[in-house]
């Protein structure tokens, strides 16, 4: 049978993980922000439409 080894993604070649990392944050603020946005639309509703 064939050796499968465990593939080391640090060392990969063509790893960016500075790039995974920025992208990952990125996505943590739009979400946090998004979150916040609707959560004030929804409140901003309960006020005027009521």
């Amino acid at each position: 049978m064939a050796d499968h080894s465990e593939v080391a993604y640090t060392t990969a070649d063509g790893n960016d993980y500075i790039a995974h990392e920025q992208t990952y944050e990125g996505f943590l603020a739009l979400t946090k922000y998004g979150t916040l946005s609707v959560i004030a639309i929804l409140v901003l509703m309960a006020i005027f439409l009521l």
